[in-house]
């Protein structure tokens, strides 16, 4: 044991002594300022990889831990000249202090006359054309990153101040969250990457200054070579001269890491339109190779926040790689300021270039130059990219960007003869993901941290992780207390699972292994209606798990593996006014994508089986507004149902089988006071009138009903894989297609419905352009047997009668009153919502900064008493902007035959809920 103890002791300091040498330093401009965020690569001999890299913090500072040896590193800094220093480390830290000077640019005579085009679009149209080259130019690689996150709250309302003390107060105390100390994430992981999407991470090391558990943070940089990045389009994206201006600035000549010198052109990203979804900025691009030598972009993301991004490239292989990193983000919320910064360093190991790119191409821009050589599509169609570049060196930017789309064609047609051969399914995997932790990632030592740590920490930063280490010691003084405290409790007396407070609040209660029963307060649901007055509702359900345990997953409560689930409950609603009380029970088997449900009892239903009106709108209407829209009747029933999914889950169907008696219902009182007695309105009966048949009246009746419902997404299944399960990504963007069919069986148990009714709907939601979308639901149908159809059965529409708008903003008519033009005989119903980044207010800066958003709808309903029912309006999101930016006001205007019928107001979400 001692032997062990000595072996484990000299380990230690091994690992100790390993790092105790490097460089570190100090980087200033002539003129005295510090630069921070610049960049230092170490390069190693082998021209695979680079040996090390950091970012200078805030301060200028950097420290590199390094072993001993002879060593070219290079410091890069945007807008100043890059130098190369030859270091020898011995022992002990070398200290190179580095001066830079700003570069000198020159610009070419063509930039003078103004007849030409300004030189910037035929070098960014030449580096469009070979983006997908470069993105697809390394095969592999291994990787060590860095990452380092600091947030800020900067300051706080003094309202807040009071209104939460108590809360900011316990959060110094256990969070180590303080206004204006900033709490420092940081972390070290070994990264691997597959073309075309493969990536194993494992997180080597983590620690934050907020507390002792393990947040698995992951730092990495995003690749401008794809069309969009951040969800904004990238200058260098296939439609990036739709979206910006490029300016020329000029040309310096820089040699890297010993190699050849390059010639490298400053180019100014201008959005032809500043907002969210574009960046500005400054891009450098190395002439002939067309890649990225650096870049320093802004971008403004929802509710005025901005991040301002670095990113620098260094040759490894002569493939121009991301080595580190800069991100910093300002903003704020409810009168909250808020700041951060990140950094990411990486540092590379076994890179392999793609074999079909090892070789350099000339990129022609054809609207300058004619290439000696124009392929046409047959010229490039089923050739592979190896025997093209052999045949010839130059392509135009038109044959550059065919040839890449056949590459890809071709790869992927590969991929999906390999999978053929394997039996496997040929879907399309987004991202395939592993990640993995290591045991003593949360446990490193401070030495070990000083060993890894890219860049430097700040001032500020080390008083926060001092600070968090001294609160770590008063939580464990504090854990020791209680800890103590809790065994001179009785210990006869266990703890309570229930509490008196639980029957106001609702709760679920674990009462076995797999078993938890869930009590859902009447507090909770309190509403009002004409027909019981004040109601209130309670439920109960038990919830029993049957899947094995699962002992690979750790915790404090027992796991499982996924299994079969059954409930079992029950649901009381009692009505103040009518004095009434009715219910139903249920009982439900859910696996996996099938599940099975047995409903029964008395029970309230709408109209309008969709619940156009939710039940806390309708008590606003009613009591404050004398305008009760919500329309129900009563309903004794017993209801088998069924939902079952298929074929990743692209295809959905579900089935009920429904008998029920049905009873039309009246206000409790013929005279009922609403909190404000308005002159002009008055309560309606518990009927509404309809352009079809007069009035929803209907007798006492009985209805056995079968409802089909299947649905299927049109595009192609798409996955993620995440540490090898397969997860499903719906395809939102493609259209929904669903067939209803509904029948009303004569003569089973008395019923007295008869009829068939059929619907069509498509449905689809895609994007335009950078926050622009089309959204669409098209819907047809008919009763096309009519024997007897009572009101419920009518295919009802989702109206609006209040100013207050509820539900999906695409589907739902604004100003259409809730049951007028219900129909029993066909219908054709169609919505289409165009939201804009950049239409009437949004054409200046200021609006789009304000994160508003413009919108053009219509909503057409055809039935035999609707006359063209036609609504066209136009909707402004973000009414109240970065305080509530989710509502919306809109204005519309009604047509029946073509002819104008008025106009309405309607302030509404962007969410789908409330129905």
């Amino acid at each position: 044991m001692l032997r062990l103890y000595v072996i484990g002791i000299l380990l230690f300091i091994s690992q100790l002594t390993a790092y105790a040498q490097g460089i570190r330093g100090t980087i200033k401009t002539t003129g005295g300022d510090v630069l921070p965020y610049a960049a230092i690569v170490v390069k190693n001999g082998t021209g695979k990889g680079t040996d090390a890299g950091t970012i200078s913090n805030t301060e200028g500072r950097y420290e590199l831990p390094l072993a001993p040896g002879r060593y070219e590193v290079v410091f890069q800094y945007l807008g100043f000249a890059a130098q190369q220093k030859t270091v020898e480390v011995k022992s002990g830290f070398e200290t190179i202090d580095v001066v830079m000077a700003e570069q000198v640019i020159r610009l070419q005579e063509v930039q003078a006359r103004s007849t030409n085009e300004d030189p910037a679009y035929t070098i960014m149209r030449r580096a469009i054309a070979k983006s997908k080259y470069h993105a697809l130019q390394v095969n592999s690689y291994t990787a060590r990153v860095y990452g380092k996150g600091s947030f800020i709250v900067e300051s706080i309302p003094k309202l807040i101040e009071k209104m939460a003390g108590k809360q900011l107060k316990e959060a110094e105390q256990e969070a180590n969250f303080k206004v204006g100390v900033p709490n420092v994430f940081e972390s070290v992981s070994e990264v691997s990457f597959q073309q075309p999407n493969t990536y194993r991470r494992r997180l080597i090391a983590s620690r934050n200054s907020q507390s002792d558990q393990l947040i698995p943070a992951q730092f990495s940089m995003g690749s401008f070579y794809s069309p969009e990045i951040n969800n904004a389009v990238s200058p260098l994206s296939p439609k990036a001269f739709a979206y910006y201006k490029f300016v020329y600035e000029g040309t310096f000549r820089e040699s890297v890491g010993g190699g050849q010198a390059v010639e490298i052109s400053k180019i100014r990203v201008n959005p032809r339109s500043w907002g969210e979804g574009v960046f500005r900025g400054v891009i450098y691009i190395i002439e002939n190779s067309w890649a990225i030598h650096s870049l320093q972009l802004e971008q403004v993301l929802q509710q005025g926040f901005s991040i301002n991004l670095r990113q620098t490239y260094t040759p490894i292989q002569n493939v121009w790689m991301p080595v580190n990193g800069r991100f910093n983000f300002k903003g704020g919320i409810f009168g909250v300021k808020l700041g951060g910064e990140a950094v990411v360093s990486y540092q590379y190991r076994n890179l392999k270039v793609n074999p079909a790119f090892v070789d350099e191409v000339e990129v022609v821009d054809e609207k300058k130059f004619k290439p000696e050589t124009k392929l046409t599509k047959r010229d490039v169609k089923e050739q592979s990219l190896d025997d093209l570049v052999k045949k010839q060196k130059e392509f135009s930017t038109k044959n550059m960007r065919q040839m890449m789309k056949e590459y890809e064609k071709q790869e992927a047609k590969a991929r999906r003869e390999k999978a053929r051969q394997e039996n496997r399914d040929d879907v399309q995997v987004l991202r395939n993901d592993s990640s993995s932790v290591d045991s003593l990632a949360g446990k490193r030592s401070t030495a070990f941290w000083d060993s890894l740590r890219s860049v430097p920490l700040t001032s500020a930063e080390i008083r926060s992780y001092v600070r968090n280490d001294s609160l770590k010691i008063v939580r464990e003084i504090k854990a020791k207390t209680d800890s103590t405290k809790a065994v001179k409790k009785d210990s006869t007396r266990g703890s309570a699972t229930f509490k008196p407070m639980q029957l106001l609040e609702g709760a679920n209660w674990r009462v076995g292994k797999r078993t938890t029963l869930q009590y859902d307060t009447p507090i909770k649901s309190i509403f009002y209606n004409t027909v019981e007055g004040y109601w209130a509702q309670a439920g109960l359900k038990l919830n029993i798990r049957a899947g094995a345990p699962d002992t690979t997953r750790k915790s404090k409560t027992p796991q499982f593996k996924p299994g079969p689930t059954w409930s079992v409950g029950g649901v009381v609603r009692y009505g103040l006014g009518w004095n009434r009380a009715v219910g139903y029970g249920l009982a439900q088997y859910a696996y996996k994508t099938t599940s099975v449900g047995l409903e029964g009892g008395r029970y309230l239903s709408q109209l309008n089986p969709d619940n156009p009106i939710s039940n806390a709108m309708n008590t606003l209407t009613s009591l404050v507004f004398e305008q009760n829209f919500l329309k129900e009747y009563q309903k004794d029933f017993v209801r088998l149902s069924g939902n079952f999914r298929w074929w990743h889950n692209r295809l959905n169907v579900s089935a009920s089988l429904e008998y029920a008696e049905r009873t039309e219902l009246a206000n409790f009182r013929d005279i009922i006071r609403p909190w404000i007695n308005w002159r002009n309105r008055a309560y309606t009966t518990n009927r509404v009138t309809n352009a079809e048949v007069g009035s929803s009246a209907f007798p006492v009746h009985q209805a056995f009903v079968l409802n089909l419902l299947a649905s299927a997404r049109l595009g192609a299944p798409r996955y993620i894989i995440r540490n090898g399960r397969r997860i499903s990504r719906p395809n939102n963007d493609a259209p929904l297609l669903s067939v209803n069919y509904r029948k009303g069986i004569a003569g089973v148990g008395g019923s007295d419905t008869d009829y068939d009714f059929l619907q069509a709907r498509i449905s689809q939601s895609f994007e335009t352009g950078i926050r622009s979308r089309l959204s669409y639901n098209l819907s047809a149908g008919a009763f096309v047997n009519d024997k007897r159809v009572y009101f419920p059965d009518f295919r009802h529409f989702a109206g609006n009668q209040f100013f207050l708008q509820q539900g999906d903003p695409v589907s739902v008519f604004r100003l259409l009153p809730y049951y007028q033009y219900s129909t029993g005989k066909r219908f054709a119903e169609a919505h289409v919502l165009a939201e804009y980044r950049k239409f009437l207010l949004t054409q200046i800066t200021w609006f789009r900064l304000l994160d508003l958003k413009e919108n053009l709808f219509v909503h057409y309903l055809a039935t035999p008493g609707s006359k063209n029912y036609t609504e066209v309006g136009y909707g402004l999101n973000g009414l109240i902007p970065r305080v509530l930016p989710v509502f919306r006001l809109e204005v519309i205007s009604q047509f029946q035959n073509g002819s104008y019928k008025g106009l309405g107001f309607r302030v509404g979400t962007t969410l789908s809920f409330g129905r």
